[in-house]
C-alpha cells in the first residue's frame, strides 16, 4: 500500500522543506552553527536538533534521558521543556555530527512516509503524551520544518522557498487559526468583520466575519464594510503569526497597513501569533 492520498501533500511538503534545511547547513563552518535564530535561546544548531528530535519520534525512537540545565530562561513552560530535551541533548555535537544525523534521520523518515498505509485518522503520539490523528501531525510536522527553514534562511541571509509546498500548507494552518486571532484573543466586536489583503510569493483576501454571538468565521468573499483591514506582504503575515516579529518592530512596521479601528487593528496585530 502507498500513502493516502490525503496525506501526500504534507509529505511533499517535509520532504522539501527538510531537504532544504539539509543542503542549507551542509556547509556550514562550526561558528555559523552557533549563530542565534529567531527563535529565543535557540541556535542554528538547536534548530536543526528540534527537526532531527521531532521526526526521530515520529519514527518512535525513544526520548532521550537526558537532565535539562536550570539556568535556560527561554524555558519556561511544559511545552517549552519538553521541546528542550531533544535539543540541549545535541548542543555540543560538531557540525558533521548534525550534518551525518539529519541525513540519517531525513533516509529513515522518508522510508516510513513511503511505507505509510495506515488511516489518516489513526491516532498517533503527540508531545506531552497527548495524542492526535496521523493527518493533523504530518501537517503540523510539514507546518513547523518550513517555519524552521525559514528561521534558517533569516540568520543565514539566504531567502527562498516562501512559495514552496510547506508555504501552503502554511498559509491553511494560519488561515484556520485565524479566526480564533480576531474574535477569541483580539476581543473583535459581534456583527462585524476583518479583512486581510496578503500580496506577495502567496497572495490571498480573507475576510474573518464576527457574528451576534462573537463566534469568528473566515472565508474569501470581500467584505463592504470591514471594521478593519490590514495588508501586509506573506513573508509578514508568516512571521507575525508564528511569532518571528511583532507588528512595531523594525522591518514589520513598514510592511503593515492598517485602516478602520486603529485600536482594534493593533490588538490583532499584537496578538497574532499562534505558535506556543
Amino acid at each position: 500500500m502507498s500513502l493516502h492520498p490525503s496525506l501526500q501533500t504534507y509529505a511533499d511538503a517535509w520532504t522539501h522543506s527538510v531537504e532544504a534545511i539539509s543542503e542549507l547547513v551542509q556547509p556550514l563552518s562550526e561558528r555559523e552553527w552557533n549563530k542565534p535564530t529567531p527563535c529565543p535561546g535557540w541556535s542554528v544548531r538547536d534548530i536543526v536538533s528540534h527537526v532531527i528530535g521531532l521526526d526521530c519520534e515520529a519514527l518512535g525512537d525513544p526520548r532521550p534521558i537526558h537532565t535539562l540545565p536550570r539556568d535556560l530562561y527561554h524555558v519556561k513552560t511544559d511545552h517549552q521543556r519538553y521541546m528542550e530535551m531533544q535539543v540541549d541533548v545535541r548542543r555540543h555535537h560538531t557540525a558533521p555530527e548534525m550534518t551525518a544525523e539529519l541525513e540519517y534521520t531525513i533516509i529513515r523518515r522518508s522510508r516510513q512516509l513511503r511505507n505509510e498505509s495506515r488511516d489518516p485518522q489513526t491516532m498517533v503520539r503527540g508531545p506531552l503524551s497527548t495524542e492526535d490523528t496521523l493527518e493533523n501531525s504530518l501537517c503540523r510536522r510539514a507546518f513547523d520544518v518550513w517555519v524552521h527553514e525559514q528561521d534558517l534562511r533569516t540568520v543565514l541571509g539566504k531567502p527562498g522557498n516562501l512559495d514552496s509546498p510547506g508555504a501552503y500548507v502554511t498559509r491553511d494552518l494560519l488561515l484556520w487559526a485565524l479566526p480564533r486571532v480576531v474574535a477569541n484573543k483580539a476581543k473583535a466586536p459581534a456583527n462585524s468583520a476583518v479583512v486581510f489583503d496578503v500580496s506577495g510569493p502567496v497572495e490571498f483576501l480573507r475576510t474573518v466575519r464576527i457574528d451576534a454571538d462573537g463566534h469568528g468565521t473566515i472565508d474569501s468573499s470581500p467584505s463592504l464594510g470591514p471594521v478593519v483591514t490590514i495588508s501586509l506582504d506573506w513573508e509578514t503575515f508568516a512571521r507575525l503569526a508564528c511569532g518571528r516579529t511583532a507588528y512595531d518592530a523594525d522591518g514589520a512596521r513598514d510592511r503593515i497597513k492598517m485602516e478602520g479601528d486603529m485600536d482594534l487593528a493593533r490588538t490583532i496585530l499584537r496578538k497574532f501569533a499562534i505558535t506556543p
